[in-house]
């Protein structure tokens, strides 16, 4: 029936609502005593339409918080800050841009995109042109240089990453040693590769 449909309805299964004396069926849910977390879901009570939206102008999401943990929720980049493992400013499990690398979360976003579209057609290249193993096609990847490199090329990415992660060169930055592990591991397979002879 129309008008009668509203977002965040549930069925109510028998349900009446939580509010003192209410005999409505219990159709919205509201955070219970305790949120989300690693045993479950968390609890909910459950109201009927106008108690829920008596719940919800009630509602205060920055109880607790300070003026700037307030605004830091508000921001329209809230949690950038937070990244997941494969963002990681450490991470190595592939040479794609990493959010650490970027201030502009779009940017970020774009580069990736960008980034994994040129692995796909690297590697279609890669196999269909042969000149390339599969360990030295990875080493490519891991150097972010694409299979059109020659000696020169090779020798200044590698020079340029090894600034950018070597504590040595980067002013005590030693979060980036496992990734350099990989950058001169990399870079010693493709020097000898028969390809660039």
């Amino acid at each position: 029936m129309p008008g009668s449909r509203f977002h965040g309805r549930f069925d109510n299964q028998g349900r009446e609502c939580d509010a003192p004396g209410c005999r409505e069926a219990g159709e919205f849910r509201a955070p219970g005593s305790f949120g989300p977390s690693f045993d479950g879901p968390g609890d909910y009570r459950w109201f009927c339409l106008d108690h829920i939206r008596e719940f919800n102008a009630g509602y205060d999401w920055f109880e607790g918080m300070s003026a700037e943990e307030i605004l830091a929720a508000q921001s329209p980049v809230s949690g950038w800050a937070t990244t997941a493992r494969a963002f990681r400013p450490d991470e190595v499990a592939n040479d794609l841009p990493r959010w650490a690398d970027y201030e502009d979360p779009l940017a970020a976003i774009a580069a990736r995109a960008a980034g994994i579209k040129s692995h796909v057609r690297q590697g279609a290249e890669a196999a269909f042109d042969g000149r390339f193993s599969a360990e030295e096609v990875q080493a490519i990847r891991v150097l972010g240089l694409t299979i059109e490199l020659d000696r020169h090329k090779l020798r200044r990415r590698y020079s340029e990453l090894v600034r950018r992660y070597h504590p040595d060169r980067n002013g005590g930055d030693r979060r980036h040693e496992t990734r350099l592990v990989k950058v001169v591991e990399a870079y010693q397979l493709l020097r000898k590769a028969r390809a660039l002879s």
